[in-house]
């Protein structure tokens, strides 16, 4: 029963992907969905999602339990990052950045677009259930309720502060991921969540200075886009400091060894040495570095976490 209904939802999915502007090809039309879901914000969630099992594992997990969830966490993800372009469709064509978006492009209709996006979300969540566990099917889902109506919905278009508090959906795929080995959650997920939580603005922020005017255009009151230049970079800092002091924690709480207490210890040191350059020259470039690194930083610290795991079996 529970297969039939998986089928039904992808076969629907499937057909909504075709009924798209007869000028596209397939593999346009097949692509313009695929955007919509941006995978490369998916790509970052499934990194630190996998780490995060093998610690709660204290070893590899099963195969397909992995494969499972992970193809859960990118269905839910894609899904939100769908919706969010849908709700976004007015201010994404106003903004350099995103005017080449499926939906401002007209690739996409916003029905089709909506349609594909809430599938996206009942397969996850049923795929989750019925494979994984019940918990980490809600904990994907309501990730996704935060980022819509939270983030997107609310927050986003009103308040400087709206990455800060909106990046915590980005933070719940090591919960889905800890959840899927331990059907429950402790406090090494929470500080992983918080490590996420944390690290979201300063990396936003960064990328946001290259885009001010982009906000400004859009009324979209992110940080660098209301205030001062001088004002974001001490942001950026405090938050860069917080984040060193919250992946350091995660050693003792996860009792995690030496090679993940130097490691943390040593892209730390990177991170606030690049937040203190932004501080003192406050330059876009300064800014895109820090972004850069900040990627790096996140998915070594999560692959470090595995590592150290490992050499201790």
């Amino acid at each position: 029963m529970l297969g039939r209904r998986v089928r039904t939802i992808v076969l629907a999915m499937a057909i909504s992907a075709v009924a798209l502007p007869g000028r596209l090809s397939l593999s346009s039309r097949l692509g313009a969905y695929v955007a919509l879901t941006k995978p490369r914000i998916i790509e970052l969630l499934l990194i630190t999602t996998l780490p995060t099992m093998i610690v709660a594992q204290r070893g590899l997990p099963p195969v397909w339990l992995m494969l499972a969830t992970l193809l859960g966490g990118a269905l839910a993800a894609g899904g939100a990052n769908a919706i969010n372009m849908f709700v976004d469709r007015d201010i994404d064509k106003l903004m350099h950045r995103t005017r080449k978006r499926p939906l401002v492009t007209g690739a996409v209709a916003p029905r089709n677009a909506l349609i594909f996006a809430v599938s996206l979300e009942v397969v996850a969540f049923v795929e989750l259930w019925a494979w994984v566990n019940l918990l980490s099917a809600v904990l994907a889902i309501s990730a996704t309720l935060f980022y819509v109506f939270v983030y997107t919905l609310w927050l986003k278009r009103t308040s400087s502060q709206n990455i800060v508090i909106g990046g915590a959906a980005g933070a719940v795929p090591v919960l889905v991921g800890w959840a899927a080995v331990t059907d429950s959650l402790s406090w090494t997920p929470i500080v992983m969540f918080a490590i996420i939580f944390v690290w979201t603005p300063p990396h936003f922020w960064a990328l946001a200075v290259k885009y001010k005017e982009d906000y400004q255009a859009a009324h979209i009151p992110m940080l660098p886009a209301v205030a001062s230049f001088k004002r974001t970079a001490q942001e950026i800092l405090v938050y860069s400091v917080i984040l060193v002091g919250v992946s350091l924690l995660l050693a003792w709480v996860a009792s995690l060894g030496l090679v993940y207490v130097v490691s943390a210890s040593a892209l730390g040191l990177g991170f606030i040495g690049l937040a203190v350059r932004l501080w003192r020259r406050a330059t876009p470039k300064a800014a895109m570095q820090l972004f850069s690194y900040s990627i790096t930083y996140l998915t070594l610290l999560f692959v470090c976490m595995a590592v150290d795991v490992f050499t201790k079996h």
